[in-house]
């Protein structure tokens, strides 16, 4: 049976006093995916979450705080994400090439990302086009989910290409996630949509850019 994508609606949660911080991320992530961040003010959180419309000040000074919180969070999800991606690809390279290794687990963070996306496109918006993420809590976010591709594609290509080819992946994913999300590659089924990631990140690592020489000490 297809599978399908489904947008994260946890049901409401009550709180006791000591989790009102998540309560209320809880109510901000549901109407960011939902509203989009037009929508998202404290007042609303409050009100989605059942509490006093002061309660959101305990924890977050004005929206803007609220928002660096919400994508600093998506990052922190996305690194989690991409780190279990390359520890459990879908189908290993044949007999653990370099080549074939490196396109396999660059395909399976470049899904991750998708999919991580499609699930939460509210969030995924903020976190890549909105003023919060000069935040210094957003960056320091960001950055570890990078690392995490900067990293992995270490293992497999010399310093001199890696940077290049973490811009590529990380373009190639925001790319796709931006014309899914916006219904421009028509209705794609998740299969579907998976083996479409899949040729273009074989395509991305077919250019002169990215053909290079495995690292000697693999």
């Amino acid at each position: 049976m297809p599978r399908k994508w489904a947008v994260s609606t946890s049901d409401r949660r009550s709180y006791h006093h000591g989790d009102l911080r998540a309560a209320l991320q809880q109510s901000a992530l549901q109407l960011l995916d939902a509203e989009g961040v037009d929508a998202l003010s404290l007042r609303a959180v409050a009100r989605h979450a059942g509490v006093s419309p002061n309660a959101p000040y305990r924890h977050y000074r004005d929206k803007d705080a609220l928002l660096a919180a919400l994508a600093a969070h998506g990052f922190t999800e996305l690194a989690a994400r991409l780190t279990d991606a390359i520890a459990h690809p879908a189908a290993p390279g044949a007999d653990g090439a370099d080549r074939a290794e490196l396109a396999e687990t660059t395909a399976a963070m470049a899904r991750a990302t998708v999919h991580y996306a499609l699930e939460h496109p509210g969030l995924f918006h903020l976190m890549f086009g909105h003023p919060c993420i000069g935040h210094p809590e957003v960056i320091s976010a960001s950055d570890a989910a990078q690392s995490v591709v900067a990293t992995h594609l270490a293992a497999f290509v010399p310093p001199e290409a890696g940077e290049s080819l973490k811009i590529g992946v990380w373009a190639l994913v925001h790319g796709l996630s931006v014309l899914l999300l916006g219904g421009r590659l028509g209705a794609l089924t998740p299969d579907r949509t998976d083996s479409l990631i899949d040729a273009v990140v074989h395509t991305l690592l077919d250019t002169g850019a990215a053909r290079t020489t495995p690292r000697a000490d693999r």
